[in-house]
């Protein structure tokens, strides 16, 4: 008998779980916080890695659909330092093609039978019934519940992962403000004619602008700096005043000495969003199995940013999940396959918290992008 299995949570990390159980005939439903199947409400671009994301829609028969829109050439990463120079530029011909996020859970939404997927299902709860099975308590004020496993999908705010253990996500103390620049601006011919396609980085002491094309031509824009976390809501600005924004990433405090063409960047940017940077605790990937729960992807090892894994390491742990699912299909063989898949991935993900951390040190520090090149040259990073 197929085991009745839900996820929480309907981002590419999720989806791709229910893909592969879908091509291997078991039953499942997603539950997804958004209302509808707008699969365009944001996200970034995501470069997927032959042995990692690409791998997982392969084995869910969407190669083809993945290369329609991945960007094969936006594969390049140039590293600058606050005054512009180009120090380094690499990433020529990479096997990992870059696509939007959001058509990527397009692709997945497409492949799944539309009764899988619950909308509107935001999970705020969860306890275990008398015989230890999971409920799950939901913003409508339905609750589910008769599942032989529940498999929290649902971010770095997990709200199925209390079920396991009570580790949070700790603040990094680096800070992202995201913005947009369109083809329409007038600062968007020097802009393509400095990144071109793929990513720039540019890096001065403690400080970080990401520069990163989009599959609609625009570019996407991170001015990363260290904040308090309250950054957003502790009164230093509102972010829904634009000039507020840019007047405040001009200042002496944040990019004013900065190269004036880098400065052009805040001057037409525009739509800002907040972005704290969180890490749960390396130690805490070491959980006592529970009966009928386990965690996929930031769920499980939300990491800062900087280690290029991000999405590839949570499709590889719906991958996982689902080969040992389908290996140990009958009897009791649930336990045992969520049992290996969590000893394949606590190490995994160990390793992408810890060299995340590192790796961010590296990129937020008083050399700028000096200590970061090093590391680039020598291996270390």
């Amino acid at each position: 008998m197929s085991p009745t299995i839900a996820i929480v949570g309907g981002g590419p990390c999720g989806l791709t779980l229910a893909r592969l159980l879908e091509c291997n005939g078991f039953d499942y439903v997603v539950y997804e916080r958004d209302e509808t199947d707008d699969a365009s409400r944001g996200g970034g671009s995501l470069d997927l890695h032959s042995e990692t994301g690409q791998l997982a829609i392969r084995e869910g028969g969407l190669f083809d659909e993945f290369k329609k829109h991945a960007r094969y050439d936006d594969t390049t990463f140039k590293i600058t330092d606050q005054h512009g120079e180009i120090l380094l530029d690499v990433g020529q011909g990479r096997d990992a093609p870059e696509i939007d996020r959001f058509l990527l859970r397009r692709i997945f939404l497409e492949s799944i039978p539309k009764d899988k997927i619950r909308w509107g299902h935001a999970v705020t709860g969860n306890k275990l019934d008398e015989d230890g099975v999971p409920v799950l308590e939901f913003s409508n004020g339905s609750t589910a519940s008769g599942f032989k496993l529940v498999v929290g999908a649902d971010g770095a705010w997990s709200k199925v992962r209390p079920l396991i253990n009570q580790a949070k996500p700790i603040y990094s103390g680096k800070y992202f403000v995201e913005s947009r620049i369109y083809p329409s601006s007038p600062q968007y011919g020097a802009l393509a004619t400095k990144v071109g396609t793929g990513t720039l980085d540019a890096l001065g002491p403690y400080q970080q602008m990401i520069v990163q094309k989009q599959g609609d031509s625009s570019y996407r824009i991170y001015y990363g700096f260290l904040a308090p976390e309250d950054f957003a809501s502790n009164g230093t600005v509102d972010l829904s005043n634009g000039e507020a924004v840019r007047k405040l990433l001009l200042s002496k405090d944040f990019f004013g000495d900065w190269v004036e063409e880098m400065k052009d960047l805040i001057r037409h940017s525009d739509t800002f969003r907040s972005w704290a940077l969180y890490s749960l605790p390396a130690e805490s990937l070491d959980w006592k199995p529970v009966p009928g729960v386990t965690l996929i992807g930031d769920a499980a090892h939300v990491a800062v940013p900087f280690a290029g894994e991000g999405v590839n390491s949570a499709m590889k742990d719906a991958l996982v999940l689902a080969k040992k699912i389908a290996e140990h299909r009958t009897g009791d063989g649930l336990e045992r396959a969520v049992r290996e898949y969590e000893q394949d991935m606590f190490p995994r993900g160990r390793d992408v918290i810890t060299r995340s951390m590192k790796n961010g040190e590296l990129l937020f520090n008083k050399e700028g992008p000096h200590a970061f090149i090093r590391a680039l040259t020598d291996g270390s990073f």
